[in-house]
């Protein structure tokens, strides 16, 4: 079986399904300092299953990769700058992280309750997450038995900015849920395949759990349109920031400002899953 095999063709049923578009900078800011990402465990998480997005996120910035890689991937992200000709940060670096065990804010969070979430992270009385508006990057992540308005229907995850008036700060933040119970065959493909892809097998989950080894591309497509379009007014393509067309959305491995390649990003995910052994 060859990994072409599972192209989706000219189906739009697939999160970055996209015509041949050109990105275009719109003089707001990037992440050009270095990038610390500050994660959020909202719900019940095992051990490993940690381990798996922190070595992700780890993987990043290695010095030292054999191609493909993570690292590799990251250079092409980095070719963005700012009005200033500063480039993306080549640093990401895990920060401080906040387990919310209990479901602090329920177990069906809506875009603005995630907001919520976020500001009881960075207020709580203990090891609250640091306020870092110019390089942090909040990452929220929701166990398997959480829904998150248009999960599934819509979104495998998003990223936005929170509201001063709900958080006390600006920050940039993204969530991504595990899809293991909801839509393995939406957002963890190539690893579970959707119904409307006849006589197809998933691969082989690399850590055999679906839905963490799913996030995977997924927490890498917010991270890169986080970089590049914090605030929804740099990097992106069409006319309206509340609705556009990023860097992530467009690209297989993403391309260098200007241009875009618009085959699925899905299947470089076998690249990025790092193994636990």
């Amino acid at each position: 079986m060859n990994i072409t095999d599972y192209a989706f063709g000219d189906s739009k049923k697939y999160e970055g399904s996209s015509e041949f578009v050109k990105l275009r900078y719109h003089m707001g800011p990037v992440l050009t300092t270095n990038i610390t990402v500050h994660t959020i465990w909202y719900g019940k998480w095992e051990r490993n299953q940690k381990k798996i997005i922190r070595g992700f996120i780890n993987s990043i910035s290695a010095a030292e990769a054999p191609r493909p890689s993570v690292a590799g991937w990251w250079r092409t992200v980095q070719l963005y700058t700012d009005q200033t000709g500063a480039n993306i940060s080549k640093t990401v670096r895990l920060g401080e992280e906040k387990n919310d065990r209990f479901y602090s804010h329920g177990k069906s969070l809506t875009r603005l309750s995630i907001q919520s979430v976020i500001k009881s992270a960075i207020t709580a009385k203990t090891k609250p997450l640091p306020i870092n508006p110019r390089s942090g990057l909040y990452l929220l992540l929701t166990a398997d038995d959480v829904y998150v308005q248009d999960f599934c229907t819509s979104v495998c995850g998003f990223h936005y900015f929170t509201f001063p008036s709900l958080v006390g700060y600006t920050l940039p933040y993204a969530w991504v849920g595990n899809s293991a119970k909801f839509c393995p065959g939406q957002c963890a493909y190539p690893f579970a395949v959707p119904a409307y892809i006849p006589n197809h097998k998933p691969f082989k989950s690399p850590n055999g759990d679906v839905g963490v080894d799913g996030m995977i591309s997924v927490i890498g497509h917010e991270m890169a349109e986080l970089a590049t379009n914090p605030l929804a007014n740099a990097w992106y393509a069409g006319q309206d920031p509340s609705f556009p067309v990023e860097i992530a959305i467009c690209a297989r491995g993403f391309t260098a400002p200007g241009a875009v390649d618009p085959t699925p990003a899905r299947l470089w995910t076998l690249e990025m899953v790092p193994r636990i052994t």
